[in-house]
């Protein structure tokens, strides 16, 4: 399978789910915080980490990595969510959401590291 087509059928599922998740998130958790967009960028920082600890070859880091968590996960509705913040002058929010969205992710994406390398250390 060529690089760009693995590239595409990752990408292309990442983006169903997170347009899959992120409805569902907004529909249960109706509030003005962005937190589905933080929820789905939490959640790829991590599995970004796990990835990342299995030193995946070529096929499974384009697949995966850029391919499905570059789909799934968001960084241009993060910058809309923080201009509409800021048009909405809800600057408490929007302070709070860049704040808890970089801490999170990259907390998380050091623990999926953390986790996944313990994983292989004790698969092998």
């Amino acid at each position: 399978m060529s690089n760009y087509l693995m590239v595409l059928v990752g990408g292309s599922c990442g983006a169903v789910c997170r347009f899959a998740l992120s409805s569902i998130i907004k529909r249960l958790l109706s509030t003005e915080f962005p937190i589905a967009t933080l929820l789905i960028n939490a959640i790829g920082s991590f599995f970004i980490g796990l990835l990342m600890s299995a030193h995946p070859g070529d096929f499974h880091q384009l697949l995966l990595g850029t391919g499905f968590m570059g789909g799934f996960t968001t960084f241009s509705t993060f910058q809309y969510e923080n201009i509409s913040l800021l048009q909405k002058k809800s600057y408490l929010i929007l302070s709070s959401y860049i704040i808890s969205s970089f801490v999170l992710c990259i907390l998380l994406a050091l623990l999926g590291l953390h986790l996944g390398g313990s994983a292989i250390f004790w698969y092998n």
